[in-house]
């Protein structure tokens, strides 16, 4: 853990005491390599088999022998500071720059690191991957944004808004301070999750009937959950205003953008991804075809799909710490 004493938050809002807990593998020596994790996950739930046990073994494209992992957990999750510590709907409206502001300085200030050979993030790591090439164009040789676009429009955000206004509708909730978590919360991440997850073609084949997909609907709502409503409105909404398009010139460093060709929150028939990269010194876009294999935004949670492209990828990128 690293605290940061009197953290300002974009919006003026100051928190006394900002933990910025992470994890790291490796040897502190070696090239540094940010790791981000997606909305409501943690910074150690990266090292899962499909993620970490295809990239951070030996051999593999950033095999913690050569390189020094950090995989923070972002500001509103895991053991970081959140809303679920006490504060509730009282802690500081944070957004995508106040998480990597918090993350440069767990970097510079905690762990004395200046420069990172690269920073890669899968969705909400990804908008933050653009975020940190943008916001610290310097800082990094590559960026890899997974599943990401550089802002946050359409489908992606109206799913978002209605998530949270599904849980602020539930009587439970009572403003945020509930004594048990209230139920719409469940019903809004199952169908949250459903909606823009998944692959239409993997959905078809797993679900061909309405008893199967009832099944698995029924599996879900069955399914343990141990969220939080404050921290979920929190984690969700913190990207309402994330919008690096217009910083787009700032970045230098190499930039390779991994999306799957099912991601229904990041659909490539926008041009959206192809547009951005264009304005870039060095930008490439690696499309995931669509298949019955693919699991729409979910895909890039299995590095099995990319991983190759971005060692070769990576190996041609100059080293500039």
């Amino acid at each position: 853990d690293f605290t940061i004493h009197d953290f300002r938050f974009h919006d003026g809002a100051v928190l006394p005491d900002l933990r910025q807990h992470y994890t790291t593998l490796g040897d502190p020596k070696n090239p540094a390599v940010l790791v981000l994790h997606g909305t409501g996950g943690t910074g150690s739930g990266m090292l899962n088999p499909g993620f970490g046990g295809e990239l951070f073994g030996p051999g593999q494209p950033l095999d913690a022998g050569r390189y020094f992992i950090i995989l923070p957990d972002s500001i509103g999750a895991g053991k970081s500071s959140k809303p679920s510590d006490g504060l509730r709907m009282k802690f500081p409206r944070y957004n995508y720059d106040d998480m990597v502001t918090s993350q440069y300085r767990l970097l510079t200030e905690g762990l004395h690191i200046h420069h990172l050979r690269l920073v890669v993030g899968n969705s909400m790591g990804g908008m933050m991957s653009w975020t940190w090439a943008a916001a610290y164009p310097g800082f990094m040789d590559a960026a890899a944004p997974l599943a990401s676009q550089p802002a946050m429009a359409a489908r992606n955000w109206m799913l978002r808004r209605m998530l949270i206004e599904t849980i602020k509708a539930d009587p439970a909730w009572h403003g945020g301070d509930y004594a048990s978590q209230p139920p719409m919360l469940k019903i809004a991440q199952v169908t949250f999750g459903l909606a823009t997850s998944g692959g239409t073609l993997a959905w078809q084949q797993r679900a061909p009937s309405r008893a199967a997909a009832d099944a698995i609907v029924d599996a879900q709502l069955a399914a343990p959950h141990s969220g939080d409503a404050n921290d979920t409105i929190y984690q969700f909404e913190a990207s309402r205003d994330y919008d690096v398009a217009p910083r787009l010139g700032r970045i230098k460093a190499w930039v390779l953008a991994i999306n799957s060709a099912d991601d229904e929150r990041n659909p490539n028939e926008t041009g959206t991804s192809v547009d951005a990269l264009k304005r870039l010194a060095h930008g490439s876009l690696y499309l995931i075809p669509a298949s019955t294999a693919t699991r729409g935004h979910g895909t890039t949670g299995n590095a099995a799909f990319w991983k190759d492209r971005l060692k070769s990828w990576l190996a041609t990128v100059p080293a500039g710490g």
